[in-house]
């Protein structure tokens, strides 16, 4: 099933025994739950890899690893250069090539490796590889910029949400502000007239005094 197929494309830095010489090659797999296909170009010349079912099958048995392991570690290692691993792309005569990275498994280094034949149009499998690269590299730039422009609308409703929250803190503040100076001058009118009314029934409680006073003499 097509949807069952992951794509991958890769440039990678070979590097030879000798330091001075460098190659550059562009790698596109395409990944099936039983099965890959490679295409690989240098920009002049292309090569072609097809993992059949049996053979993945084989060797991932010689690894004693699943199928969906064996497949899952090249996609790996073909998705993104790994700096722990050494990649080769070897000529082995007759225009074939063989690739291969260097992997650890439980601490013994080991070695995925496959034949690569010589495309018979190379032209038009350099172009396949470098439009999905190109295609892969416009999708990322768009994805780039749509998560861009979110980042900086978050931001802006960020700093909204920052402004009414402080608005709303300001209010708050005023609003106390308000409430306890009404407070305190509704207790301190209270406090007047308690003090009113103290000095009311002293009065009264001195008068009456008189007033038994000038009874008990008579």
């Amino acid at each position: 099933m097509v949807d069952d197929c992951r794509h991958t494309c890769l440039r990678l830095d070979i590097v030879d025994d000798d330091p001075e010489s460098k190659d550059i090659i562009f790698v596109k797999g395409s990944w099936f739950p039983s099965h890959f296909d490679l295409y690989i170009t240098n920009g002049l010349h292309a090569w072609s890899c097809h993992g059949s079912e049996e053979e993945v099958k084989k060797r991932a048995r010689l690894w004693d690893q699943s199928i969906a392991l064996y497949i899952e570690t090249a996609e790996s290692y073909l998705g993104f250069q790994q700096s722990g691993s050494v990649y080769r792309f070897e000529d082995i005569g007759d225009r074939q090539r063989r690739f291969s990275f260097t992997f650890e498994k439980q601490g013994v280094t080991l070695q995925w490796r496959w034949k690569c034949q010589p495309s018979c149009n190379e032209k038009q499998l350099t172009f396949t590889v470098l439009d999905f690269l190109m295609e892969s590299n416009i999708r990322l730039s768009d994805e780039v910029i749509r998560k861009t422009q979110s980042i900086e609308k978050l931001k802006i409703e960020a700093e909204k949400c920052l402004d009414q929250s402080e608005r709303f803190r300001n209010e708050k503040v005023e609003f106390e502000q308000v409430a306890f100076s009404k407070f305190v001058s509704l207790l301190n009118s209270k406090k007047a007239k308690l003090r009113e009314l103290r000095d009311k029934i002293a009065k009264l409680e001195t008068s009456g005094k008189h007033t038994e006073d000038e009874n008990s003499s008579l």
